[in-house]
């Protein structure tokens, strides 16, 4: 591994992330370490604790991933152990680990699996624990660890993406409320914008026919997404819209992915159009485009959600969000009509009324852009990391 570096003089915090994959907790950390590395006194530094990881039916390269590359362009001093996530670590990467943590002043570690990690090491240093989902159950040993870590002192704060959050994991952990402090997520309202042209263009290349809709599941293959309900909705919508276009993108949402081709074959088979309409997308980076070609942006998450970034990029490009409830969902919508049950037919019946609607949800979404913006939450984690770095550090930044 490459020497975890930090670049000039100030406070200097390390995040660590258990590997680099397609996911919106990672684009998020992504934006605020680059953010304040650029607009504080706070040096930052990421270590991550794979260089490869096998998730949703693909193999992902750290040095190929978006955020990786993102922090790097950025200036970010980026290190990486060279092993899989299921590989043991080794004495070797836990005294890297140990360097790397005794040299900072704060760590960061995104979400709980890292925190296995620094249990292993002497760790001296604050750590806050930066936690995005609402389904602590569903956390393995990493939640007994994050409990662990707290009533040893160790970790002093855990940050809740949503309230669901932190209501999930108050109830499960007993962690006092004032060490799980709500920062909500926000997106760059300068790269996700209405943008008409990109919305002509990427019809356009999809075959998109005139004012044909078009529905966007931007989710990665995995049983919390529940992509079979999202199938199954779609095949009620096809009845009654069948020059529908579906757009799927995310970690394995490709044509190689065997699970996912014979759900919507076996899903869609009344449907004629499916071969030429259902877009199988993958992994993408030009999101914006996406969602700006899209009618509505949609989630049929069964569990575990807490506050959906794609839900808010496709807001502050237009689109009109339908979701099922699930942690902050509803409430970053704003309107229970594009809140829906978990079965097929309410789905589509929401998917259909959002159609109806949608100049008025547009209209009133835009008109509530700011609401969505990640400057807020920027601000907050740099004011809650100032507040974990020791006094007489912040004397030597000054």
């Amino acid at each position: 591994m490459e020497k975890v570096t930090f670049l000039e003089d100030g406070p200097r915090v390390l995040s660590m992330y258990d590997g680099f994959f397609a996911g919106g907790a990672r684009m998020l950390h992504t934006a605020v370490v680059r953010s304040l590395e650029a607009t504080t006194s706070q040096r930052h530094a990421v270590l991550g604790l794979s260089d490869r990881v096998h998730r949703e039916a693909t193999v992902q390269l750290a040095r190929e991933d978006a955020s990786y590359r993102r922090l790097r362009a950025a200036g970010v001093p980026v290190s990486l152990l060279q092993r899989a996530p299921a590989d043991p670590l080794r004495p070797a990467h836990l005294a890297s680990l140990e360097r790397a943590v005794a040299g900072a002043d704060v760590v960061l570690s995104l979400k709980e699996q890292p925190l296995a990690a620094l249990a292993r090491v002497e760790v001296t240093r604050p750590v806050v624990t930066c936690l995005h989902r609402s389904d602590p159950e569903h956390q393995g040993p990493g939640l007994e660890t994050l409990v662990s870590l707290v009533e040893r002192g160790v970790v002093t704060t855990a940050i809740c993406c949503a309230r669901s959050t932190q209501a999930a994991y108050h109830a499960a952990t007993g962690i006092p409320l004032e060490q799980l402090p709500v920062v909500l997520n926000g997106v760059d309202l300068h790269r996700f914008r209405p943008d008409a042209d990109q919305r002509s263009a990427v019809r356009r290349e999809l075959g998109v026919v005139g004012d044909a809709p078009v529905v966007l599941l931007a989710a990665r293959f995995d049983p919390m997404k529940d992509v079979g309900l999202f199938v199954r909705s779609a095949a009620v919508l096809a009845a009654r819209y069948p020059d529908a276009h579906l757009v799927l993108c995310g970690a394995g949402m490709s044509p190689d992915n065997r699970d996912l081709t014979d759900l919507l074959t076996t899903g869609l088979r009344r449907w004629d159009g499916a071969h030429r309409q259902v877009h199988l997308l993958g992994i993408r980076e030009d999101m914006p485009r996406l969602y700006n070609a899209a009618d509505l942006v949609v989630l049929t998450s069964a569990y575990g959600e807490a506050a959906p970034l794609s839900l808010l990029e496709g807001m502050a490009c237009g689109a009109v969000p339908v979701t099922t409830d699930v942690g902050d969902a509803a409430a970053m919508v704003g309107d229970r009509r594009l809140v829906v049950d978990r079965d097929a037919a309410s789905v589509a019946a929401g998917w259909e009324a959002a159609f109806e609607l949608r100049e008025e949800h547009a209209e009133r979404i835009l008109r509530q852009r700011q609401r969505l913006s990640d400057q807020r939450c920027f601000d907050a984690y740099a004011a809650i990391v100032a507040g974990q770095v020791r006094p007489e550090v912040l004397e030597l930044a000054v």
